[in-house]
């Protein structure tokens, strides 16, 4: 029987594979760093979601901003709001962003997704967050767009990390872009040795959007099959980069089963479930094996490989960077976040103009 306290922290303990938290509330990243988590991420559908858990803590707090900016709009407010949220979370995480030398501990914060057509604007949010904490990693999303933003921001210093992000054409052209950035600053002299980049794959809904799209077309999956999208994706991304030797860690989120987490222990990668599913896993009894290296076994690929969604998912060159925001899971993400800052403006706004009744 394991000694090891739960399989979460054993793993952080015995592996390569870090654990960090896929949420910036301060209960459930405090949780997360007992067992091992050294890092933590926050997005817009995230940050909706903690103020509403704790609207008594949080509501005097947005009262007190709305009246020290009187000239704020609600968005002003709104951002505001997750500048502070990311800086309380950040300080938690201080200590292994100091242990690692920059290469964990880091809290991750989301540009505006309404900028994911707009290069400049997404890498000056960028260096703005970068500036909050020192240990601050900024999301910015897999669109063209964003590619372009990413060589910027880590041209000037800022670990990114790359969101909105399914497919190997995706992770490729992000680690691409980082290399670009960080030879710029090589060649200028400018340091890089404390910089900690990553890209993100959302596995889970790349397994959402190849179900959802096997469905449209009719198509019957044997049951189970599909859970297994996003890690096929992954795996193959991982060689590639260890094949290559890029300068950045793949990241695992949007957990929808324990794969997202079982089939990646052993490589030098980024987990990050939700609270939730790290309390399942540490209550379960599934065990910290290596598992990044074994192959997907052909009853399981051959099925996927019939999904043209799929195909285009796994494929080096199955999308284009000018196709990378049409992708199904992509525009589906994108309209989730932008859904989620204007929910989050309806928040402020109450508070902002109280309803009369």
């Amino acid at each position: 029987m394991s000694t090891w306290k739960s399989p979460l922290f054993e793993m952080t303990q015995t592996t390569p594979t870090v654990l960090w938290n896929d949420s910036a509330a301060i209960d459930e990243l405090s949780y997360s760093i007992e067992h091992g988590g050294v890092g933590a991420t926050c997005n817009p559908v995230i940050v909706l979601d903690v103020l509403k858990k704790a609207m008594d803590v949080w509501k005097p707090e947005i009262a007190r901003m709305v009246a020290d900016h009187p000239t704020a709009s609600e968005d002003q407010i709104a951002w505001q709001l997750v500048d502070l949220l990311s800086i309380k979370a950040a300080e938690l995480l201080l200590p292994a962003f100091r242990a690692s030398k920059g290469r964990n501990g880091r809290l991750s914060v989301q540009t505006d997704p309404r900028f994911w057509r707009d290069p400049a604007a997404l890498a000056d949010q960028a260096e703005h967050f970068n500036g909050l904490a020192p240990n601050m990693i900024v999301k910015i999303p897999a669109t063209a767009a964003g590619v372009e933003a990413m060589e910027e921001a880590t041209y000037r210093g800022v670990s990114i990390n790359a969101t909105v992000s399914f497919t190997l054409p995706q992770a490729l052209a992000v680690a691409e872009a980082v290399e670009r950035g960080l030879k710029r600053r090589e060649r200028e002299g400018k340091p890089i040795a404390e910089m900690g980049p990553v890209c993100t794959i959302m596995v889970g809904r790349l397994d959402d959007w190849v179900k959802a799209s096997a469905d449209k077309a009719g198509i019957l999956l044997e049951p189970g099959v599909g859970d297994w999208a996003g890690v096929a994706v992954f795996k193959k991304a991982y060689r590639l980069y260890q094949e290559r030797g890029y300068r950045l860690r793949l990241l695992s989120a949007a957990f929808r089963n324990y794969l997202h987490w079982s089939e990646f222990i052993g490589g030098d990668v980024v987990i990050s479930p939700p609270c939730g599913w790290q309390k399942r896993i540490n209550a379960s009894a599934i065990t910290v094996e290596n598992r990044i290296g074994r192959p997907m076994e052909s009853r399981l690929l051959e099925p996927l490989m019939a999904l043209p969604e799929f195909r285009r998912a796994y494929a080096e060159d199955g999308l284009s960077p000018a196709e990378f925001a049409s992708y199904g899971a992509t525009a589906r993400t994108l309209r989730q976040f932008l859904a989620a800052g204007a929910d989050l403006n309806a928040l402020v706004r109450e508070i902002m103009i109280p309803n009369p009744g």
